[in-house]
């Protein structure tokens, strides 16, 4: 695999907004690339991102504005893998996330806001539940990325950070690096 890459799916900018944080910081913390927010653009999300990145290090990106469908052709037409997480799915197992970790080209997660066209689940290699049950996008996409990366990323320090968590087992102590 060469990167892994988020793709948001229906974002609704009345609604949305503090979910689809979330997800940018779930999935730059728990090792993910980047992120693409499909169809829009919302210039405050991006800069909490940045602003993240700055303090706290790393180079995860967020891009905006690209057509679902280009993106999808684009993964297509390149040989990438597109992986859909919906409660629709197939179970989470070790099987899979071993065939996904061993691509070599590469990876996308699609997690949708609003329902998710039909064309998706039939352009996705894979269509993955977490459980069969409604539940946060969030919560499942962390899952995910803690299976995929086997845990690696929980404790993960960043390049370029200026700013540090000391854990403690009272308070909250931050160290200002460099």
């Amino acid at each position: 695999m060469n990167k892994l890459i988020i793709i948001r799916f229906g974002y609704r900018l009345e609604r949305d907004f503090r979910i689809t944080t979330h997800l940018a910081l779930v999935s730059r913390a728990l090792g993910a690339d980047g992120m693409i927010i499909t169809d829009i653009n919302d210039k405050k999300i991006k800069n909490s991102i940045e602003k993240i990145n700055s303090q706290w290090g790393g180079n995860f990106f967020i891009n905006m504005g690209v057509k679902w469908r280009t993106i999808i052709r684009q993964i297509k037409k390149n040989g990438d893998l597109l992986v859909h997480l919906t409660m629709y799915g197939k179970k989470l197992e070790d099987s899979i996330i071993n065939e996904i970790q061993n691509f070599q080209k590469d990876v996308y997660i699609f997690v949708g806001a609003k329902k998710v066209p039909p064309e998706i689940y039939k352009e996705a290699n894979y269509n993955i539940a977490i459980s069969h049950q409604p539940q946060s996008e969030v919560g499942a996409l962390a899952i995910f990325l803690d299976r995929f990366f086997k845990g690696q990323n929980l404790y993960r320090e960043f390049e370029d950070a200026k700013l540090q968590i000391i854990p403690s087992k009272a308070g909250k102590k931050v160290k200002k690096l460099g």
